[in-house]
């Protein structure tokens, strides 16, 4: 497999809106893209505030455009924000240095996209996307 398919997107939006609910976190946006950066799957909770869905898609977009999680690229951030918000502004869909956007692989360790999480803290944002990758049975 050399990208992520419908299903598996799809797979990964429900099980991470799934872990949100079981750990009764506040409503979560949840995107995923593949690995060109083109939305496949995007989910917003009810009450979700009108800003996820961006919030969601610069997170997996950055974690995609750098090559690492966006907590990682959050830790870049801390050291060199310049070099951050400079990758930001080249970014189309912008870099969001916070955890919360895993990179997908398939089982052969290629690269197929990534997923964004946003709507609680940035912690219980990688937790489902975490969750969601491994309900596809995908990894990181």
């Amino acid at each position: 497999m050399t990208r992520i398919s419908l299903d598996q997107a799809q797979t990964i939006v429900a099980a991470a809106l799934k872990e949100g609910r079981a750990l009764a976190l506040k409503p979560l946006s949840v995107v995923v893209l593949d690995a060109g950066g083109h939305m496949v799957a995007f989910a917003r909770e009810d009450n979700s505030s009108n800003l996820r869905p961006q919030i969601a898609t610069a997170k997996a977009s950055g974690a995609l455009a750098l090559g690492m999680s966006s907590r990682a690229i959050g830790e870049i951030a801390i050291e060199r924000p310049t070099f951050i918000t400079a990758a930001a502004g080249l970014n189309p869909a912008g870099i969001v240095p916070a955890a919360g956007a895993v990179l997908i692989r398939d089982a052969n360790g290629n690269l197929i996209g990534a997923v964004g999480v946003t709507g609680d803290t940035s912690d219980n944002d990688e937790k489902a996307a975490l969750a969601g990758v491994a309900a596809a049975g995908l990894s990181v």
